[in-house]
């Protein structure tokens, strides 16, 4: 009959527990074991016997059960006689294993254990003839079909659950007409979560497909058994003890947790409990880094002591990194300081709009090492967080948004500046964005060399639109001069000359070769008064060949 999956999760539970036991820290064996195996299966173990080894004794076995169940012999007789007094387990005659006493358990005597292990031969060896069959490989082919079926759907099933379950349970991000949603943290950790458990439920069909027929059990028993010891044996030495590559992993996990619960707790806090105390956003999102980084900090040292990380093995590395930061690391170490500074003093803060380095954007985001900024063109520039303190910056809301605008004008020499005053107000207060407390003024700033030269002076509390708000004046402030009369001059250059002596001094060779022109010039008019050479805008000179 075909193993059912049933089987298959006890033997999932085996391997996991195995795992376990290995993973954990084990006296050492007291004699040396191989197992006999057939068909990738574990019958029993056998230990050193006379000049072989307990691996030499295993390996003979094992290839005379291949042998005689390779045959397809129906009935295969499996006794025992004893020579010189051990009993002797035969196959067909042949001598298979001498039992000896290094082979019992404790209370159990050799004839005991042979009459054992010759019922789990028989057992066995009927088994795997049976699996031979054709019904049984037409059973086996189908439970296979099945088996990747019950894969696919299990894997549908994950990805809806994550869109339809997990997703919509994330807390949102808060976005504006400038920001456009972006995928967090939590996000990418549920995605690969999910990838996760969709390649375990593949491998689990996969080992399960390939435990159903004899001729691929053995691979998959040997690709198990390199994977779990891979992952159980120690290989990575802390301290005084060396640590496996799943439990490496395991902490990793826990790591990753560790960082999403933070993430996620700062966004409750941010958006949750700090938003109910009507702080400004900037102080918002310093309350929340600081809790967040805090509670890295204090999970990380919590996670290694309970993973059973003794600290003290970490004085070297700390030793080493110390070093490190102030050699090598110089410009992490400046940024995060540089960061710190910047969250604590808080020159800038999440929401200013700012100028640093020619570039003009929204603070979105303020870590240890760099400042996020999303320009109007809605591109995020990373702006080293040193560059705040050590530079000119440009906060256009610090300590408050209001601000003030200036712009330029010129009118025309003439033009009545009272009327010119009345007009550019008049376009200030036609614009929604532009507070009239302080009210719009009007300063006359000097004579130019073409205009008379004004700035308007404009109050507004959204800085972010400040270039907006420039072009629509513009717009008014030309339209409304045109329609009150008021002329806008362009640089004009005026040229005067002045009576010299005339006629000018030449020499005789010139004037010679310019009579000579023109005469040649009015014959040729004179011959052709209605013809203009085709070729006179290409050619330099007319032809010498005319009468």
């Amino acid at each position: 009959m075909v193993s059912s999956p049933t089987k298959f999760f006890q033997k999932a539970i085996l391997a996991l527990t195995i795992v376990c036991l290995i993973w954990l820290p084990v006296s050492a064996q007291t004699k040396p074991t191989a197992p006999i195996t057939l068909d990738g299966r574990q019958l029993f173990k056998v230990s050193d016997s006379g000049g072989y080894s307990a691996q030499q004794r295993a390996e003979i076995v094992d290839t005379i059960l291949k042998q005689t169940v390779k045959t397809g012999e129906p009935y295969l007789s499996v006794d025992i006689i004893e020579r010189n007094g051990l009993p002797v387990i035969q196959l067909e005659g042949r001598n298979l294993l001498t039992v000896t006493q290094g082979d019992t358990s404790p209370g159990i005597t050799v004839q005991k254990q042979a009459e054992i292990w010759v019922g789990i031969l028989k057992a066995s060896i009927k088994k795997a003839q049976q699996q031979r069959t054709t019904a049984y490989i037409r059973n086996a082919i189908l439970l296979s079909f099945g088996s990747v079926l019950l894969a696919i759907a299990f894997s549908w099933a994950i990805g809806w659950i994550g869109m339809y379950w997990l997703y919509p349970m994330l807390p949102k991000e808060e976005t504006t007409e400038q920001t456009s949603p972006k995928n967090t943290g939590i996000e990418q950790g549920i995605k690969f979560l999910i990838a996760t458990i969709r390649s375990l439920i593949w491998f689990a069909s996969a080992i399960y497909i390939t435990n159903l027929f004899p001729q691929t059990r053995e691979w998959s028993r040997s690709v198990s058994d390199i994977l779990i010891f891979t992952l159980a044996s120690p290989m990575v030495p802390l301290g005084d003890k060396s640590y496996s590559l799943i439990q490496i992993l395991f902490l990793i996990g826990l790591f990753i947790g560790l960082l999403i619960l933070a993430k996620t707790l700062k966004k409750v806090l941010r958006s949750r409990v700090l938003h109910m105390t009507g702080m400004s956003r900037g102080s918002q999102e310093t309350v929340a880094s600081i809790a967040n980084y805090t509670l890295i900090s204090i999970g990380t040292l919590v996670l290694l002591q309970v993973w059973g990380l003794d600290l003290s093995s970490l004085t070297i590395f700390a030793s080493v990194l110390g070093v490190g930061i102030g050699l090598g690391l110089q410009g992490i170490a400046k940024e995060f300081v540089s960061g710190l500074v910047i969250i604590f003093e808080r020159p800038i803060q999440v929401g200013d709009f700012v100028e640093v380095a020619g570039k003009v954007g929204t603070v979105e985001r303020i870590s240890v090492r760099s400042t996020e900024i999303l320009t109007l063109d809605q591109v995020s520039i990373f702006v080293p967080n040193s560059r705040f303190l050590e530079s000119e910056v440009i906060n256009w809301s610090y300590p408050s948004p209001l601000s003030r605008l200036k712009i330029s004008v010129r009118v025309a020499y003439g033009s009545n500046l009272s009327a010119v005053k009345d007009a550019l107000v008049d376009a200030a207060n036609e614009h929604p964005d532009i507070l009239s407390e302080p009210a719009p003024q009007v300063w006359f700033t000097g004579f130019g060399q073409s205009s008379l030269m004004l700035n308007l002076l404009v109050w507004i509390t959204q800085p972010r639109k400040q270039f907006q708000i420039k072009s629509d004046l513009y717009f008014r402030i030309d339209q409304i001069l045109r329609d009150r009369h008021v002329e806008i001059p362009f640089p004009q250059r005026e040229l005067h000359l002045r009576n010299g002596s005339l006629p000018l001094e030449v020499s005789p060779q010139l004037q010679d070769s310019l009579t000579d022109l023109a005469q040649n010039l009015a014959l040729w008019l004179k011959h052709q008064p209605n013809q203009v050479p085709k070729d006179s805008q290409n050619s330099s000179k007319f032809p010498d060949d005319q009468p």
